[in-house]
């Protein structure tokens, strides 16, 4: 059976940006990802006998098969080659003269190890962009350490500010840290490309999961540094913010307000029939509503439950306050904003067979627009005949020898 050709991608913002993605699980391939989506030419890269680990991760599987890999290795052309091989390295360097960005996610010191680190690659393309995303970064005491999101999140401080006070902290139902990691990597390969155009020379993106979730941080450094204030979790609300938590309605369902603005707030006093409270000196100012956050929570709790979550969401809508229902997946597949911003997108999914939905693509451009050209292909090496043919000039029987030696 001939090797699937994958569709040539549409001009979105990075066509003709050619990125080669080595490493594995989620922070480098959701950086390729992101780039893929806006129309570069991914080319992800696994070992012939370990691949990525992504293909059969997720809370759901059909024969083996999870959905992780499905949305983390759309629009990515998959070839394999062994890095740990001194012709897999070869091969690798020729690649790389070909290429635009080399995203990997190996413990700092791998590449190096291979004879495939910064000073390498860039020898043979002095323009190449290496981003490297690893736990702790390039640098630091900690470099040396393995890291997971979930620990990142943790040494960050996000993991302690989140549950409710004198509870064990808790973590969301995703790997934030990676996401946030695969988001600055992705950002940062971008400025490099920019820089790219006036300087002729690549660089390193050096990107930790430990900085991105400490970049998430907001006013939490300069509070502590100025007041010794030590932010705690504060459960479904933030502490001084008011109002901006989540009530239950009659029907039992939440909905979060976010009226902490004076405007705001006066508009959701109109709404829930009490304008005299815009005016009270408990909550007529930002401060005087953070000082009094317990009180007022009370009283928008007691409205709140009065009223049935489509009556309170027309009720705010009407009044021009920031609200919406804590919505379940089965909610977000349902929901007309996001199905008509193409956010709730079908993959052809060739390992199963079938549509499957995801996540669309975001950001939108309105003159190149990113777009789906297909989910993750279902077999390692699935591009290996088109990619190899088309960068380096291999065909079949080069291939077959290269197969053989397990170099690919």
């Amino acid at each position: 059976m001939p090797a699937p050709t994958a569709p040539h991608p549409p001009a979105g913002a990075l066509d003709g940006i050619r990125v080669l993605e080595i490493g594995t699980l989620i922070a480098g391939p959701f950086a390729g990802r992101l780039l893929g989506d806006q129309g570069a030419d991914v080319v992800k890269v696994e070992a012939p006998d370990r691949p990525d680990p992504l293909r059969t991760w997720g809370q759901v599987s059909e024969d083996g098969r999870g959905f992780f890999w499905t949305v983390h290795a759309r629009n990515k052309r998959c070839i394999t080659l062994d890095l740990r091989q001194s012709r897999g390295q070869e091969l690798f360097l020729r690649l790389v003269e070909e290429a635009d960005v080399v995203v990997e996610s190996f413990r700092p010191g791998t590449m190096e190890r291979w004879g495939l680190g910064y000073d390498q690659l860039s020898e043979v393309n002095p323009g190449v962009v290496l981003a490297r995303v690893s736990g702790y970064g390039q640098t630091g005491p900690a470099a040396h350490r393995p890291g997971y999101a979930s620990v990142a999140e943790a040494l960050a401080g996000l993991r302690y500010v989140t549950g409710f006070p004198g509870q064990p902290p808790v973590r969301m139902a995703l790997s934030l840290g990676d996401s946030l990691a695969g988001m600055f990597a992705a950002q940062g390969i971008l400025s490099a490309l920019v820089a790219r155009q006036r300087t002729g020379m690549g660089q390193v993106v050096d990107t930790a999961l430990t900085d991105s979730c400490l970049a998430l941080t907001e006013s939490m450094l300069p509070d502590y540094d100025r007041a010794g204030l030590v932010r705690q979790p504060s459960g479904t609300r933030l502490e001084g913010i008011a109002p901006s938590n989540s009530y239950q309605t009659s029907d039992g369902t939440f909905v979060i307000i976010a009226a902490n603005q004076d405007t705001l707030f006066r508009r959701l006093c109109g709404a829930m029939g009490r304008p005299e409270l815009a005016d009270d000196d408990r909550f007529a100012t930002h401060g005087a509503r953070g000082r009094n956050q317990d009180e007022l929570d009370r009283i928008i709790a007691a409205w709140a439950r009065e009223h049935d979550s489509a009556d309170v969401q027309r009720l705010l809508d009407e009044a021009g306050v920031a609200a919406g229902p804590v919505n379940t997946v089965a909610d977000i597949v349902a929901d007309p904003q996001f199905r008509a911003r193409g956010m709730v997108l079908a993959h052809h999914d060739e390992g199963v067979g079938a549509d499957v939905l995801g996540p669309g693509i975001t950001p939108k451009l309105s003159a190149t627009p990113g777009g789906l050209r297909w989910a993750g292909p279902p077999r390692p090496g699935s591009h290996n005949a088109e990619v190899y043919g088309e960068l380096l000039g291999l065909d079949a029987t080069a291939l077959a020898g290269l197969s053989a030696a397990g170099v690919v």
